[in-house]
């Protein structure tokens, strides 16, 4: 009986220490690196709480995007007439405008992001793979765009067919995706050379098989990290374009619209200019910081 009391106990043992070695795998150690980062997850948060006020908060406010309140056109921020963020020069409630433009400022990001990793990943992990002479022909494709004023780019795509906001996250996501591009197609020549892949191969698995269920799940983890950075640089360019009358138009707003529009006032209303810019600043600072900590929790040097 004593025996088979220190088996059973020697083999729950080896269990136990099974279970904590099938524990710690590669995406639940990066995810614990990830949450010991306390300024990430300060980012985390406060990017969570931007995100939640610019869907609620607006329905919280007595006005909406189109009233008019000829009586406090101008006010500063107060309590007493309902203003919580003051009014712009046409009586127009800043609270309001501040967070539906974070809501336009974020899908923006967001979309524009999303259209350039589809571009991206596609072209560089095809280039990467297929490596030779086309591999040397689509990326110098890829520098040949580089030298090209591409901000000049998306002006003119939004001045000749319109300010659109489809049109606007399409026309950054379709000059934004070329680091996205040479980012998977470095990682898929490292990861391409691998035993696994020849065994794919060895099996009959065709390129586009090999690419989809093979190089891109090897990838993801420097791609997610641009992805942090991809997005507030988005955001960034739709600002510019605001900025220049060239972002979207009315009635929507968003923080570059607000941004321009408090330029103009920066001496009799300050707030129309500091409030959408200190949301903007923020907004950078947290993706910024999600950025950081997601590419030291992924950093294989420091496991």
């Amino acid at each position: 009986m004593a025996l088979l009391a220190a088996q059973r106990n020697a083999h729950e043992a080896l269990m136990a220490d099974a279970a904590a070695i099938k524990g710690r795998s590669l995406w639940e150690d990066a995810g614990r690196r990830f949450r010991a980062n306390k300024a990430a997850m300060a980012g985390v948060i406060v990017l969570g709480l931007i995100s939640l006020c610019a869907i609620v908060a607006p329905s919280l406010s007595p006005y909406t995007i189109d009233d008019l309140d000829w009586m406090n056109i101008g006010a500063p921020p107060s309590l007493e007439n309902g203003h919580w963020f003051g009014t712009d020069d046409t009586g127009k409630d800043m609270f309001v405008l501040t967070w539906i433009g974070a809501r336009v400022s974020l899908i923006i990001g967001v979309m524009t992001t999303a259209v350039a990793l589809s571009i991206g990943v596609i072209y560089g992990a095809t280039a990467g793979y297929v490596g030779g002479r086309t591999d040397n022909a689509m990326m110098r494709f890829v520098d040949v765009l580089y030298a090209l004023p591409l901000l000049f780019f998306i002006i003119i795509l939004v001045t000749v067919f319109g300010r659109n906001i489809y049109l606007v996250f399409l026309a950054i996501g379709c000059v934004e995706w070329l680091t996205m591009a040479r980012i998977v197609r470095g990682q898929t020549l490292s990861v391409k050379q691998k035993e696994f892949i020849e065994a794919a191969r060895a099996s009959g698995a065709g390129p586009a098989a090999i690419i989809g269920r093979h190089v891109l799940p090897n990838v993801v983890g420097p791609v997610i990290v641009y992805v942090t950075l991809l997005v507030p640089t988005n955001i960034l360019v739709e600002s510019y374009l605001s900025f220049l009358g060239l972002g979207v138009k009315e009635p929507l707003t968003s923080w570059g619209v607000l941004i321009s529009r408090g330029a103009n006032s920066i001496e009799s209303a300050p707030w129309l200019l500091l409030i959408p810019a200190t949301c903007l600043a923020i907004t950078m600072f947290c993706f910024n910081f999600i950025g950081d900590g997601l590419r030291d929790a992924l950093d294989p040097k420091d496991r």
